[in-house]
């Protein structure tokens, strides 16, 4: 009797889920932290990520097991929760199946082991086969469906895998190679031969997933269909090569981009289709989309070809949000409370619609902060209102923020913001640090989760990250109403300035609006954006956010970022996250050619006096390179601020 998995393949193309990981480290989880532990840390965060796929149209989840096997796992010192782990995330699935009331199918997810497998190699093929059986013997034990082996990239290992598989359990197998640009696995083997050897291995589904795009896994899909015609086929391509934006891996690839590649996928005998990393609901909704469209057009016929209902799901996923937490009201710019303490200078400038200037300055790498309390004062006298102190950015050792701060504001007299990260700060620790800056007199917090440490000069640092930066948000609106993370009374309450960052350059701008306005829902007081070279930029991210969750409710101190010369320009542009310009602002640095500093400081002027006229524009965050604060300060002039002095 054929497997109902099976069965339903028989009868047309069966619809994946996407990403896992992606959506995960979204949430907050750092990129170089096990994403499978979350079955045990955040299984709401999880569940709930398997929810959206299936309310976008998913008709088969993969769990969170992709990296749980033992060798894997071992390597953040898990390796004895490894049976936990995979149980946990075949539960997970099948809770969120049970929710939803759809009929999906739990696939188990099993990757590599991370090693070099031969007979002569690192992990001995004896080993790896008993990783993969265990691995393996735990999903078919917690109820998978089903077994998909991806994202392998040597045929050998692949083939252990397999044999495992057959061996452990009689669930049907998906196996899927990744290959490179080149079209040739990392092993050199080429899709051809992987269609050979799979169809002869007699697993039930082959293709290939994550690394390239939709055009890419295209062109090997047809090869590998060319070779083995017989041979059902899965295709779960990733959104595209990734680049890194601060915390965050960038997709490029969209929705709708994936959904044009379903119809040519399917022509090229793919039965199972889905996305890998960086997909997510939005699109695997835009791919079920596609699928009805092209089963419109084919309804079942005598001639047998294949028709897929209409299915749309009746749940509504819940929200993706961080560790739940009491939710309190955000405070605003208005105070309404009699007895709440006095807010900070920055926050009562705004309050009465002053247009406010705050001054970026990064920690000393050593010991001496001279430099950095040059760089205040300097901004001081340009009469800028505040200086906003870095929290060890790009994750490089420098000195602590908060005694920066502390130092600026006895020594040079000028109010600071304190960039506070979540990455290096258990609950406990964050609390604390807290209140003792509180107690110190620093009390404007800008809330970010912070790069990850595998950016910086201490890869082997650990991350901590026990929330994000929304996270953090409500444990600051929380202080200020009075209450610990828990809820308990602390007898008094503080008096934050609570202030996010926000990016109106990003390409997914839709998603940068919807995380900000959580942001903001937590309680936030302002915001600080990203350097931007055009005010419609600006322009474009207000009304998106407007469009999508109403009247924009906070004030905004706008990036500016002065440049130097054209090939500082191109630098930014190509080569640092988060930056994004323009070309007529590049080919204007560029006709400058030596006279790039003084173009810059002259573009930085004309930005600012438009940005003036802008809505909920009430400031602008000056972020001077190569520590020049003199010629950062210089685009203040065309304000004609006098000095607080």
């Amino acid at each position: 009797m054929a497997h109902p998995f099976l069965e339903r393949l028989a009868r047309g193309p069966l619809l994946v889920d996407g990403a896992m990981g992606t959506m995960l480290h979204g949430q907050g989880i750092s990129l170089d932290r096990c994403v499978e532990h979350a079955n045990l840390t955040q299984p709401d965060w999880v569940r709930e990520i398997h929810l959206a796929y299936i309310q976008a149209g998913a008709e088969a989840l993969q769990t969170n097991t992709f990296a749980a096997s033992r060798p894997r796992l071992s390597e953040f010192g898990l390796d004895d929760k490894t049976r936990d782990i995979v149980f946990r995330g075949v539960r997970l699935a099948r809770d969120a199946r049970e929710i939803s009331g759809q009929a999906v199918w739990v696939a188990g997810s099993v990757g590599p082991l991370g090693r070099r497998v031969r007979s002569n190699g690192v992990l001995q093929l004896d080993s790896a086969a008993a990783a993969f059986r265990e691995q393996i013997g735990v999903l078919w034990e917690a109820g998978a469906d089903l077994l998909i082996l991806e994202t392998f990239s040597d045929l050998t290992e692949l083939t252990a895998a397999v044999q495992a598989a057959r061996a452990e359990s009689d669930l049907p197998i998906v196996a899927e190679m990744t290959f490179g640009a080149d079209n040739l696995a990392a092993d050199g083997t080429t899709p051809a031969d992987a269609a050979h050897s799979l169809a002869a291995l007699g697993v039930d589904v082959a293709g290939v997933n994550c690394s390239m795009g939709p055009a890419r896994v295209l062109e090997v899909i047809s090869a590998m269909h060319a070779a083995e015609p017989g041979l059902r086929l899965s295709a779960l391509p990733n959104a595209g090569l990734p680049f890194r934006a601060g915390e965050r891996m960038i997709y490029p690839s969209m929705p709708a981009y994936f959904a044009a590649h379903v119809g040519p996928l399917l022509d090229a005998g793919v039965a199972l289709i889905g996305g890998c990393c960086g997909t997510t609901p939005e699109h695997i909704r835009a791919m079920r989309g596609a699928l009805e469209q092209i089963a419109n057009r084919k309804s079942q016929t005598a001639n047998g070809e294949w028709h897929i209902a209409n299915r749309k799901s009746q749940i509504t996923a819940p929200e993706l949000s961080p560790t739940p937490m009491v939710r309190v009201s955000s405070p605003g710019l208005a105070e309404t409370d009699a007895e709440a303490p006095q807010p900070t200078g920055l926050l009562q400038k705004l309050r009465t619609g002053k247009f406010v200037v705050s001054v970026e300055v990064d920690p000393p790498r050593g010991f001496s902060p001279a430099k950095m309390l040059e760089g205040a004062a300097v901004a001081k006298a340009h009469g800028a209102d505040a200086v906003n102190v870095a929290d060890s950015p790009m994750a490089r050792v420098r000195m602590g923020a908060l005694a920066l701060c502390v130092l600026i504001q006895q020594q040079v007299g000028i109010e600071s913001v304190l960039h506070f990260t979540t990455r290096d700060r258990s609950l406990m620790g964050l609390q604390s640090d807290l209140i003792g800056s509180h107690a110190l007199g620093v009390r404007n917090i800008i809330a970010l989760t912070g790069d990850p440490p595998t950016l910086g000069d201490h890869p082997e640092s650990t991350a901590v990250y026990d929330v994000d930066s929304i996270g953090l948000v409500k444990i600051l609106s929380q202080f200020n109403n009075g209450l610990d993370r828990t809820g308990k009374p602390f007898g008094s309450r503080s008096a934050f300035t609570i202030i996010v960052a926000s990016d109106p350059t990003r390409p997914d701008l839709a998603r940068e609006v919807d995380r900000f306005h959580r942001k903001i829902a937590a309680g936030a007081h302002l915001t600080m954006t990203q350097p931007i070279y055009d005010p419609a930029v600006w322009r474009r991210f207000l009304e998106l956010y407007e469009e999508r969750h109403g009247p924009f409710p906070i004030p905004a101190l706008v990036g500016i970022l002065p440049l130097q010369s054209h090939r500082h320009a191109s630098f930014l542009h190509n080569e640092v996250p988060g930056i994004t310009m323009p070309e007529a602002v590049l080919a204007r640095m560029e006709r400058a050619a030596a006279e790039g500093r003084k173009e810059g400081v002259k573009m930085a002027q004309e930005l600012l006096l438009q940005l003036m006229e802008m809505p909920k524009v009430q400031g602008v965050y000056l972020m001077p390179s190569f520590g020049r604060y003199e010629v950062a300060c210089e685009v203040l002039d065309v304000l004609r601020l006098p000095s607080d002095q």
